[in-house]
């Protein structure tokens, strides 16, 4: 839980490239595992490691990072998604506090999370630039976890709604400077997505090796059907590019780990690992017949977890936005 949190702060020191191999071996058996660690750590505690005083990072990310505590992080809300700098959560100074009121929505962790990092606006007419972060913790009067959302894939990973009603939060609560949460977000994301990108490639590990195991048991016209070309072609393309994908997402990791800007590497390798652990489910189900369609066997889970990784943290279509963006320095 502390994986790339510094040893100062209780956590393990590690760098990307080892929280990278982490997420994918937790996502080969479990992607709602590695949503919950990738959330915590590259959200939550990546937020406040990369901007808290150090007063906010011995009092939230210590706990965060020895385990003892769970994040959550939450910028979206139900009528900002994609256009995530329109956010309608207001923030005003009254005396000392901070008064929060608004509604966020698919916050993973939500209702389980001890400490939560919250976007709101602070200066509406600013756009972007009048966006704020605060850390709410849990049990704070005035701030709760609402619907816990009924999901297609990653049921085991929870999903809240969090509502903020006149929630009243010490001053120096603000994360980072006033005004420049939304920027800063945009920091974390960048990371995020690389262990977004590990997660899918876990995921498309997983289904191979189940389309390995049946294609080797299951037998049909007399013999094994991983003899037959049609399967052998199926399991070369999904091995190929799940090892593209890896290779990829180690390329974003090897960045972040050399304090590189990782903007275009982060966005290639969840864009590319997510669609193509997306076809690796989908194959795997084919290969597994009738029994892809039946909770018997993991791929049909696989299946139905694997279609968030193509959403979560930025859509396809904004992770291509901002790839085109990068290559024509449109900023």
């Amino acid at each position: 839980m502390g994986v790339v949190s510094p040893a100062e702060y209780g956590g393990a020191g590690l760098g990307y490239a080892e929280y990278v191999l982490i997420l994918e071996e937790l996502a080969r058996v479990d992607g709602s595992v590695a949503l919950i660690v990738s959330a915590h750590n590259s959200l939550c505690a990546g937020h406040i490691g990369l901007v808290g005083t150090e007063e906010q990072k011995r009092k939230y990310l210590t706990p965060l990072a020895r385990g003892e505590k769970l994040g959550c992080w939450s910028l979206t809300e139900p009528g900002s998604g994609s256009d995530a700098s329109a956010v309608r959560t207001a923030a005003r100074l009254s005396g000392d506090s901070w008064v929060l009121n608004g509604v966020k929505s698919f916050a993973t962790n939500g209702h389980y999370a001890d400490i939560c990092v919250v976007m709101a606006a602070t200066d509406p007419r600013a756009g972007k630039h009048g966006i704020s972060a605060f850390i709410v913790e849990k049990g704070t009067p005035g701030f709760r976890a609402g619907k816990k959302e009924n999901k297609l894939g990653l049921r085991a990973s929870d999903t809240a709604e969090l509502i903020l009603d006149d929630c009243r939060i010490p001053r120096e609560n603000c994360l980072g400077r006033p005004g420049e949460g939304f920027v800063d977000c945009l920091r974390v994301i960048d990371k995020g997505r690389i262990g977004i990108a590990a997660l899918s490639v876990g995921i498309a590990q997983g289904a191979l090796e189940a389309s390995l195991t049946y294609a080797r048991e299951r037998k049909a016209f007399g013999k094994p059907i991983a003899e037959f070309q049609a399967i052998q072609w199926k399991l070369a393309d999904m091995a190929t590019e799940t090892d593209a994908a890896r290779l990829l997402t180690q390329r974003a990791a090897w960045l972040a780990d050399h304090g590189q800007r990782v903007t275009r590497a982060s966005s290639m390798a969840k864009l590319y690992a997510s669609e193509v652990a997306v076809r690796a489910t989908n194959e795997a189900v084919q290969i597994h017949g009738g029994y892809g369609f039946i909770k018997d066997y993991p791929v049909e889970k696989f299946y139905r977890d694997v279609k968030l990784c193509t959403i979560g943290e930025g859509t396809s279509e904004i992770q291509r936005m901002v790839i085109a963006r990068e290559l024509l320095s449109l900023r």
